[in-house]
């Protein structure tokens, strides 16, 4: 119970640690705008103004940053994957726009990418598809040369995004991507990995032979991960991840 009442705080955009942070940090800011204004009056650089507070008290105790998790690495491992290959065409489905697809579009002209929900962009060579994935019904059979979908089936089917409520969906998503996948073509696929259950309505976490089993017919050119610990594990075998609370298979198939 307490945990879902947490993950209820959290969703609706209240943070305790980021909250308890901020508190931390008051007195420290009231002494660093006073030295400021002091310094600024000394020698006559930009002055504050009252009305122009913006305070950001929590990130004095935050870290640059984590190159660790599941995000970080999935993203730089397709990514490299990709240019690697330059396949002509490459197709994402439901991956992350801010960090995936802007990572791709810095070496790639084109990219098309597939949602259920809408997409506002202005940026050239990016084409976006607002389309129920499951199907993929605008692409032909063994059409498509390259594809990615990075932390997304794990999603299909429980409502999250306002997708109708399917407990096979992630199935069918699987299907279609076998089915319009070219031959010889490339499929980068990561969910998360570990003691298979379904944690409704946020995702489900896959025991690493359900996906190889849902993807039989496909060849696993390699497999990477990352563990309960963040590291990234390049080329191991899938059955390490299998007693993992949740990790991050990233699965490389290739059709025959």
């Amino acid at each position: 119970m307490f945990k879902f009442i947490n993950q209820i705080v959290i969703n609706s955009g209240i943070n305790v640690k980021r909250f308890l942070r901020t508190i931390r940090a008051l007195p420290v800011f009231i002494a660093d705008w006073n030295k400021y204004k002091r310094l600024s009056a000394e020698d006559g650089s930009m002055p504050l103004k009252l009305k122009n507070v913006y305070p950001i008290l929590f990130e004095k105790y935050d870290a640059a940053g984590d190159a660790r998790g599941h995000y970080f690495a999935q993203d730089v491992w397709a990514a490299r994957k990709i240019y690697e290959r330059n396949p002509k065409r490459h197709i994402d489905i439901g991956s992350e726009v801010r960090g995936f697809i802007s990572s791709l579009m810095a070496f790639r002209k084109e990219v098309e990418a597939i949602d259920i929900r809408s997409l506002t962009s202005s940026v050239q060579g990016l084409t976006f598809i607002q389309d129920d994935a499951t199907q993929l019904s605008q692409f032909k059979d063994n059409s498509l040369e390259s594809i990615s979908t990075l932390h997304a089936a794990e999603h299909f089917g429980l409502g999250r995004y306002g997708d109708p409520i399917d407990p096979r969906a992630h199935i069918k998503f699987i299907q279609a991507l076998k089915r319009v996948l070219a031959p010889g073509g490339y499929l980068y696929f990561s969910v998360p990995t570990g003691r298979e259950r379904v944690e409704f309505n946020a995702g489900r976490i896959f025991a690493p032979k359900t996906i190889l089993e849902l993807f039989k017919g496909l060849e696993l050119v390699s497999f990477s991960g990352v563990k309960d610990d963040g590291n990234f594990y390049p080329n191991i075998e899938p059955n390490q991840l299998a007693n993992e609370y949740m990790g991050c298979g990233m699965f490389e198939f290739r059709k025959p």
